[in-house]
């Protein structure tokens, strides 16, 4: 295991983990739009999108004014969390994945609220470009010199 993670990129780690069991693929870090980086994109086996918020503590909780902003940009929404974490201040409308470093477990599914066509083909074109940009830099650490 690396040891600079920071919290919430353990959680993401568990939470790729799952989905990866699950049949979806994830990007970390992701921008759907100008403004907006959620932690964790995810593009299922049927082409579904999920946003998954990385929480690890009360106060990174509290100061997050941009989660309803992710909403129009996938299919379901997920909060993430450890099993510490008082979940009860998380809003009912959406999804809880309980997460450690390793592993996670969906305990309430996210309400569906489909994505229209034309934004899910240009999201799924942005989640794959994303992930091949990251594994060219993995790859070749100077490709981001090139252009």
């Amino acid at each position: 295991m690396r040891d600079d993670l920071q919290p919430g990129q353990l959680l993401a780690r568990g939470v790729a983990r799952h989905l990866f069991a699950l049949g979806f693929v994830s990007v970390e870090e992701f921008v759907p739009d100008r403004g907006l980086r959620v932690d964790v994109a995810a593009l299922g086996p049927k082409g579904e999108i999920w946003v998954i918020e990385c929480k690890s503590s009360r106060a990174d909780f509290m100061c997050d004014a941009k989660w309803q902003g992710y909403l129009p940009w996938c299919d379901r929404f997920f909060w993430a969390v450890d099993q510490d974490f008082p979940t009860d201040l998380l809003p009912e409308e959406t999804g809880l994945i309980i997460a450690d470093a390793y592993d996670a477990e969906i305990l309430r599914m996210a309400p569906e609220d489909r994505l229209a066509g034309a934004r899910r083909t240009v999201l799924t074109r942005k989640i794959a470009q994303h992930a091949a940009r990251r594994l060219q830099g993995l790859r070749d650490p100077d490709a981001a010199n090139w252009g």
